[in-house]
């Protein structure tokens, strides 16, 4: 299914920037980039941007500094950021930072983009959360824990809620786009 000249144009006029959050694994950064070069927009990953001003990859950042340092500059970083019509997805952890979420509010809709416990596991079957620097405040959460302790946060500061739960990656990025609509 493709969108449509006029649902274009809709998005284009009422949206300046499009801020994704969700859990590891959600699709985010991947969407996100599918999602910009279908609207027209510039891309941001916040995660990038992280580790670009750090020189570190995020697994090493959290490893080195500790959770609550890495919340901090993940903060700082999304508290000053600044653009126009981008997709912008966020670090999962976003959503710790208050005064960041307050401030990326004020970009753009923030969309939370859903997806089931059941479906994240599937997604991250055999992969090492440390390395893809997932932050986890308690060291041996499991992601049932991590998932019950974020929801609620990405549904508070959610303008728009998308159930991606068992859809495709072209699957989410229209469901994302027709909700943004």
């Amino acid at each position: 299914m493709r969108l449509t000249e006029p649902l274009f144009d809709c998005i284009i006029a009422d949206m300046n920037n499009i801020i994704l959050i969700g859990m590891p694994a959600s699709g985010k950064s991947t969407a996100g980039v599918l999602l910009a070069k279908r609207l027209g927009y510039g891309y941001i990953d916040c995660d990038l941007l992280i580790q670009n001003e750090q020189k570190a990859l995020l697994c090493d950042i959290i490893d080195k500094n500790g959770v609550d340092k890495f919340i901090e500059i993940e903060e700082k970083i999304n508290s000053e950021l600044w653009a126009e019509r981008c997709v912008i997805s966020t670090g999962g952890s976003v959503i710790y930072g208050d005064g960041a979420m307050r401030h990326l509010k004020t970009l753009g809709k923030i969309v939370y983009i859903k997806v089931g416990l059941a479906e994240l596991g599937r997604r991250l079957a055999g992969k090492d959360l440390f390395a893809r620097g997932v932050v986890m405040k308690k060291p041996g959460t499991t992601l049932s824990e991590l998932y019950d302790e974020r929801a609620p946060l990405y549904e508070k500061y959610a303008d728009i809620i998308v159930d991606c739960d068992r859809l495709t990656l072209d699957q989410t990025v229209e469901a994302i786009a027709r909700a943004i609509a």
